[in-house]
């Protein structure tokens, strides 16, 4: 790395799991982005996040984390498929060393908490700069300048948006707002083991799907799960707010009653106060403009189906400053770098989304015919291979290096 390389200027607008994961991961190989953070502190957004494959091998192999990562998380014991009215499974697609072995490395629960200290000590906080809310993005011929809220401004190389689903910089790309209701609301939160003792397989990831609706839990460590509760919504979204407090601190008990019982008293459990709209962006054409790229949720939205958010995010990371990389040491610059991720990135990450967004069709089939051949599909030999090992056993940086023009 010369030492006008190490001069280049990188700007990453947001804090969340993806503009640290980049941060990260340049700073390792010499660069000193820095990252602009709107919120005062970092606080987790989501009580806990689920770690597949695709992206803890990156973690441990890159960015060195994995030991530190692997002490505050719960490293899950396989995939199982439910039935929500009767418990029942329907497919119980591996364990947790068959999933080791399949996908190469560990599939973990942490608090998202966790996972962003570890990332950022991996940052170092010098780099990370909080109450810093981007306004608008300016760009010259020679840099661009980032206009913050508080009156301050700085000048970058290149400017990465991080700044998550309701993105200010991806409007920066497209001019307008994109933002769709998904037809679905959700709600979530965290359970003590003692609140829950018929609850079977507690170390696995679990998917219990039933007539509008479904439910995804996993443990976190200490015996602990996380829920994310999904409800079919009638009709549009119209409050103000994507989140709002519930009617009635109950009312997603109410919405799953007749459930298998592990469910109602895991949800039972814990009283919610905030019910969430669960909104997506539809696949962009471009994500890059000027001196602007866009990563994770503001490249690519999705509804959390797959439980791939935060993986995305991961890999767009990764790939990018390969890609970055490749173009400071090439002298082939930053436009052909962009262009280059894109091209690695967008087709996987709108399979992703697409796909995503399309399971809860499947997951919240009424009573019948149709539940019945979708249990039949899923509990197959090869739903793993059909549904879910594209997925998981996904290497992002598995590709040719290649000079690009």
């Amino acid at each position: 790395m010369t030492s006008s390389h190490q001069g280049t200027r990188i700007a990453i607008v947001g804090a969340g799991i993806g503009g640290l994961t980049l941060a990260a991961e340049l700073r390792r190989r010499g660069l000193e982005p820095q990252i602009y953070e709107q919120a005062s502190e970092l606080r987790e957004v989501g009580a806990a996040v689920a770690l597949s494959a695709n992206a803890t091998r990156f973690l441990r192999d890159r960015l060195g984390v994995g030991e530190e990562l692997a002490e505050k998380s719960a490293d899950v014991d396989g995939l199982i498929l439910r039935d929500g009215r009767d418990g029942r499974v329907i497919n119980r697609i591996s364990s947790r060393r068959e999933y080791h072995e399949r996908a190469g490395a560990p599939y973990y629960g942490v608090h998202r908490a966790d996972l962003q200290h570890i990332l950022k000590h991996a940052v170092g906080e010098d780099a990370i700069h909080l109450n810093k809310r981007c306004i608008r993005v300016e760009e010259r011929t020679d840099a661009a300048v980032l206009h913050f809220a508080d009156g301050d401004t700085v000048e970058a190389d290149l400017v990465i948006g991080a700044d998550g689903v309701r993105s200010r910089l991806r409007r920066e790309i497209l001019g307008y707002d994109d933002a769709q209701f998904s037809g679905c609301h959700a709600w979530r939160g965290l359970v003590a083991p003692e609140k829950m003792p018929s609850l079977p397989d507690p170390e696995a990831i679990q998917f219990w799907m039933g007539p509008g609706g479904h439910l995804l839990h996993y443990p976190i460590g200490g015996g602990v799960q996380n829920f994310f509760l999904v409800q079919r919504h009638n009709g549009p979204w119209e409050e103000q707010s994507w989140v709002v407090p519930v009617a009635e601190e109950d009312e997603h008990l109410k919405a799953f009653e007749g459930w298998a019982p592990a469910i109602t008293e895991m949800i039972s459990a814990n009283p919610v106060t905030e019910r969430w709209a669960l909104f997506h962006r539809p696949p962009l054409q471009q994500w890059s403009k000027g001196r602007i790229t866009l990563i994770g949720d503001a490249a690519h939205a999705m509804v959390p189906h797959h439980g791939q958010g935060a993986n995305q995010s991961i890999e767009d990371a990764i790939v990018l400053a390969d890609c970055l990389m490749e173009g400071l040491e090439q002298g082939t610059g930053w436009d052909a770098a962009r262009q280059r991720y894109q091209e690695l990135r967008a087709d996987r990450a709108r399979r992703v989304q697409i796909t995503s967004l399309a399971a809860a069709d499947v997951y919240h089939l009424p009573d019948g015919p149709a539940a019945d051949a979708r249990n039949a599909r899923l509990g197959a030999d090869d739903a793993w291979d059909r549904y879910l090992g594209w997925i998981h056993e996904h290497v992002a940086d598995r590709y040719p290096s290649a000079v690009v023009s």
